[in-house]
């Protein structure tokens, strides 16, 4: 059973081509308007979500800022009890004659009126002796900055108050006051109970105050407040999970800084909101952490509902569309298929056959332009059939002039490259007879004579550079390349055996490269380039980098370095420019050429970033071996 043959899409009448192509540009528009709809939707959303955001933190910054002012201000009227206490502390201490040991710490609480502890430290910040034995033998370089506070303390004369601040192991409120002793061994400390004032300062301090922004911002899923330990503020059961207290102890509060984590599985993004509430009168820091939680779910639930109003109405335009489509078409096409019809008459040869008229003014002008082609096609038809003779004629005589043409720029291209061989031979014999002498005067001659004659060493040195850079050229374009892999090392070694001299820093690599035997010119231009501009005592480097499928080189040196202005032109065959620095360009043009030949780039830039004066270093990047 023979099987039929899937028709393609140019096997199609015109009417469905037509209403396809339509419907592809109806659908294209409807997408695109839908798409575009669903993004300024899904922007609006975004930011409303970041001012509710942005609103939020401002104003639970402030409301903490304000409730730390008022507890400020209640802390401050229990300095001067704190200062009472220490005339007491400091008698006993000279009773004893500085020997803390001898004191009778808990006898002098009583005195105090038992609400206040006494502790001595010393120098190492350490708790030596203490009424509250808890804290007995507490080091305080464990805590973070405060050995530095309490150090400074000790070392001073006056009396430094505390805030009111919680303890990390217990949770009870003290507030702490500290006087160096006369000899500057000890700091001594006081820490006050005040529980009168605790259930009022942890209501300030409470959830509550924080948790009537949650009600505001329908996105703020909750807020917790932690210290600086990582303790939870005003929390019913007090505690923190061990991973959030890391994370608020171990990066947002050595920061200082808010930080923000997103947590996709669960649909939120948390916001860590460091308030920094650090006077540098106090010792204590009682700044704070606020975690705000945001439910990022309830915008992609927002963004859903409207991806599927939009995909029903895109999906109602289009049916609408085809059906205004379909009926367009047909109406469109009629008059194309009867054209076809007649053209397909014409075209099995019958030039005589005319298009049928049709009533619509823009396919009248069709058919009439039709008949008048065909008219011009049968007069065309007959020139051609003339023409085709002469034309043949024509055609052998060209062949035989081009063949002989050809030959004879074969030939004269032969002779130019011959004399071109025997000049650069002639010349390289010249210049190294001369060279040969010149050495022997430099070596006989003294003062004015022997600078002539290095002057000529040089003019000779630099003919000999431009003979070699002229015969690479010359290879670079006759020869094809045949590429290989080459390895740098041994390349770039033997460049730096012919400076001996020289200070030319190469710390060796085992990189292979794409290239050819010519890669050496690479380095000799470059290297050169770097002691012809420097000055004796040029430092000169060669590093090698990988850069995935790339091999990056770098030739550094510490000479006088090259003007931005000059860099986008330096590897052209005039990139040389004019002065002092003329002649550069067509060793680094051949650089280009060669690294292109290659498949890589190279460019120029400054040794010290913005500061073309310290030097060059001109990079180039060739495709790593396998």
């Amino acid at each position: 059973m023979k099987s039929e043959r899937i028709p393609y899409p140019e096997d199609w009448p015109l009417v469905y081509l037509l209403i396809v192509a339509i419907l592809l540009i109806v659908i294209t528009a409807i997408g695109l308007l839908a798409v575009h709809d669903y993004m300024l939707a899904e922007e609006r959303l975004t930011s409303d979500l970041e001012t509710l955001q942005d609103v939020t933190e401002k104003s639970v910054r402030e409301s903490i800022v304000d409730v730390d002012t008022g507890l400020k201000l209640f802390d401050d009227s229990l300095n001067e009890r704190m200062r009472e206490g220490f005339s007491l502390f400091l008698r006993e201490y000279e009773r004893v004659e500085s020997d803390p040991s001898r004191m009778d710490l808990l006898a002098l609480k009583e005195r105090l009126g038992g609400r206040i502890d006494l502790y001595v430290i010393n120098e190492s910040g350490v708790i030596e002796y203490t009424t509250y034995l808890p804290d007995q033998g507490l080091d305080f370089r464990n805590v973070p900055g405060f050995y530095d506070e309490i150090t400074r303390m000790r070392l001073g004369d006056e009396f430094s108050p505390d805030r009111v601040v919680y303890e990390p192991a217990t949770g009870r409120v003290r507030k702490f006051a500290y006087m160096p002793t006369p000899d500057h061994r000890y700091l001594l400390e006081l820490g006050l109970v005040p529980d009168a004032f605790v259930v009022e300062r942890n209501r300030l301090r409470s959830q509550e105050s924080t948790q009537e922004f949650v009600a505001l911002n329908p996105y703020l899923d909750s807020i917790r407040v932690y210290d600086i330990f990582g303790n939870p503020v005003g929390m019913p059961d007090g505690s923190a999970d061990a991973r959030t207290r890391e994370f608020v102890t171990g990066t947002v509060i050595p920061g200082r800084t808010d930080h923000e984590v997103q947590d996709a599985e669960r649909e939120t993004r948390i916001h860590y909101l460091f308030v920094d509430l650090k006077d540098p009168d106090y010792p204590s820091d009682p700044s704070v952490v606020v975690e705000l939680t945001y439910d990022t779910g309830l915008v992609q639930d927002q963004l859903d509902r409207m991806l599927v109003e939009r995909a029903a109405a895109a999906t109602l335009a289009i049916v609408l569309c085809s059906a205004v489509i379909f009926l367009v078409a047909r109406r469109l096409t009629r008059p194309i298929e009867e054209i076809i019809d007649d053209v397909d008459v014409i075209a099995r040869g019958d030039l005589d056959h005319t298009i049928r008229v049709s009533a619509t003014r823009e396919v009248m002008k069709l058919e009439r332009s039709i008949n008048k082609m065909v008219a011009a096609l049968k007069a065309g038809m007959k020139n051609l059939r003339e023409s085709e003779e002469t034309i043949r004629e024509y055609s052998g005589h060209l062949e035989e002039q081009v063949a002989a043409r050809t030959a004879e720029l074969q030939d004269s291209t032969e002779r130019a490259n011959l004399y071109l061989d025997i000049m650069t031979h002639d010349i390289k014999n010249a210049i190294s007879t001369a060279t040969l002498y010149t050495d022997l005067l430099t070596e006989e001659l003294e003062g004015e004579p022997r600078s002539h004659t290095e002057k000529v060493q040089r003019s000779l040195n630099k003919s000999i550079e431009i003979i070699r850079n002229v015969s690479t050229i010359r290879q670079i374009r006759e020869e094809a390349a045949v590429l290989r892999p080459v390895a740098l090392d041994p390349v770039i070694r033997a460049e730096i055996e012919d400076y001996p001299d020289l200070r030319i820093a190469y710390a060796g690599t085992a990189a292979r490269v794409v290239a050819d035997d010519l890669l050496s010119e690479v380095f000799t231009n470059l290297i050169g380039n770097a002691v012809k501009f420097g000055d004796p005592a040029v430092e000169i480097a060669v590093r090698v980098e990988n850069r995935g499928e790339e091999v990056l080189v770098s030739v550094e040196d510490t000479g006088p370095g090259i003007p931005d202005e000059m860099k986008q032109r330096l590897f052209t065959r005039s990139g040389g420019g004019e002065g002092p620095r003329a002649g550069a360009g067509l060793g680094l043009y051949i650089c280009r050429m060669l690294v292109e030949r290659y498949g890589g780039g190279i460019w120029a830039d400054d040794r010290v970033e913005g500061r073309p004066e310290e030097g060059t270093v001109i990079r180039f990047a060739l495709r790593k071996a396998a």
